[in-house]
């Protein structure tokens, strides 16, 4: 199971079955100590966001120690959170790709605890936004990092339901930020000026967990291989068979297909550039319509979903939470229920069928707001089907640019398209939504719906077009590394 070297160490063409071994390895102990190392950080950033949402009204009180207003919690604080998010996915996607999964993906952990530490112990204005910035620095850094090093690291068969539930566990972070937030907020329990900065330092906790469990988890042998680092590859992997080997009490069956690459250096951003664009523009189009149409779609309900329910069905402000709980519920259950089926049934089916699906449920939804045939509740629940199709659509999204293109682009393209569908939720979509959900009229309302879900149905006709057919096939079968000698790129 070795490897067959040939030229010089300083640029040698390989031979192995490195990728065609991980690949071929049974689930295990070692693939669950991967997804809790890497895969939690989605729970972090939903804890992040809601958390900010929660205590915005705290922050703004007198006594809270912070000169500040609601709407700069909610409006800058929320712009600089997501600039930083789409800084840190370009900016660590780059390194990402250049210097290995394993050092980006300890670094980005690193910034996002010390900025929320940081964050707790704001006294002014500029201080809680700097490190709001450099909060959603760590963690638009952590998409790229992370999204390739789970790709490369889980087998071909169980890569597609794992990626989708690791993505959707964003909506648990959410519920528990909410949670968390009346806990700290509650005045017999803690202070005024106390109990936010609690909420902040509960982040800070759970991330220092996640990274004494991420310190064990490995390079991608992927990554080394093309790196120059081939025997390092060899032996981890070997390493990882015995390990599973001991786990299922008999031998693995021999891995078939071998990879020749020529090791080169890192790869610049012209040719990455080329790569996903010249060479791959059909998935590039894909990639695009797949966030974009996911961004509006959030948008679309959650611009809206307070000051619907509080302006039309009588919601007091306060009862929200409750609501809002069953839709993050939703949304977890959809990538977590159907992921399977994005590994059995097909990329192609599930992708476009779940963009389609919640794009038509959402233009019934409206309808039938817009005929005045709903209450808090019933408006709740088909938000709440809406989400559990739409849920599993935007986490395909994340598994869709993680897999379609070469290795030595991976988390580049991730980062892109990442920083691409922030920036249109972030920004494009709050300008968008904003006032037409907060004006009190139903038609305005029913236009956002209806903006959402074409978007989401112009998405989910591309995918029907551009999908590629990635389930049960390794990542070189569906993006021949640039590295590949003798090979061609797949359509």
């Amino acid at each position: 199971m070795g490897e067959d070297v040939h030229g010089t160490a300083e640029a040698r063409t390989v031979t192995t079955r490195v990728p065609t071994r991980l690949d071929r390895l049974p689930w295990s102990r070692w693939h669950w100590m991967i997804v809790v190392g890497l895969g939690t950080v989605w729970i972090l950033d939903g804890l992040e966001v809601t958390i900010v949402g929660s205590i915005a009204s705290r922050l703004s009180q007198e006594g809270s120690g912070l000169a500040i207003t609601d709407a700069q919690v909610t409006g800058v604080g929320a712009a600089l959170y997501v600039a930083g998010a789409c800084s840190g996915a370009l900016f660590f996607g780059g390194l990402t790709d250049r210097y290995g999964r394993k050092k980006l993906f300890l670094v980005t952990l690193s910034v996002y605890l010390a900025a929320t530490a940081l964050t707790a112990l704001s006294f002014s204005a500029w201080w809680f936004f700097l490190f709001r910035f450099l909060t959603g620095f760590g963690i638009g850094g952590e998409y790229a990092a992370i999204n390739s090093a789970i790709d490369e690291l889980i087998p071909s068969k169980y890569r597609g339901r794992v990626d989708l539930i690791i993505n959707g566990s964003y909506w648990l972070g959410a519920m528990g930020g909410a949670l968390l937030s009346v806990l700290a907020l509650d005045t017999r329990l803690f202070a005024l000026d106390i109990g936010w900065r609690l909420a902040f330092g509960l982040g800070v906790v759970l991330g220092l967990v996640i990274l004494l469990v991420r310190r064990h988890v490995p390079e991608s042998p992927r990554w080394m291989l093309i790196h120059g680092r081939s025997e390092d590859a060899e032996r981890l992997v070997g390493e990882v068979e015995d390990r599973v080997e001991r786990e299922i009490g008999h031998s693995l069956p021999q891995a078939r297909g071998k990879m020749t690459v020529h090791q080169r250096g890192p790869v610049g951003f012209g040719e990455i550039a080329r790569t996903v664009f010249r060479a791959y523009p059909r998935r590039a189009t894909l990639g695009f319509a797949l966030f974009i149409g996911q961004a509006f779609l959030y948008n679309a309900i959650t611009f809206g979903f307070g000051s619907i329910l509080v302006r039309f069905f009588d919601v007091p402000t306060g009862s929200t939470g409750y609501y809002f709980a069953v839709i993050a519920l939703g949304n977890f259950f959809g990538p977590l229920l159907l992921g399977r089926f994005f590994d059995t049934w097909g990329r192609r089916p599930m992708i476009a069928g779940t963009y389609i699906l919640s794009g038509l449920l959402l233009f019934g939804t409206a309808a039938v707001f817009d005929a005045g045939l709903l209450n808090a509740t019933t408006m709740t629940l088909c938000w709440c089907v809406v989400l559990f199709f739409a849920s599993a659509g935007a986490s395909s999204a994340y598994l869709t640019v993680s897999e379609i293109f070469p290795m030595e682009t991976r988390a580049m393209a991730i980062a892109f398209f990442y920083a691409l569908g922030t920036a249109a939720g972030g920004i494009t979509g709050p300008l968008v939504f904003a006032g037409l959900t907060e004006s009190g009229i139903v038609s305005d309302a029913v236009l956002a719906f209806s903006i959402g879900a074409a978007l989401m149905l112009v998405a989910g006709l591309v995918a029907v077009f551009f999908a590629v057919a990635a389930e049960g096939r390794s990542l070189e079968d569906i993006a021949t590394p640039l590295s590949a000698v003798n090979d061609e790129s797949p359509a």
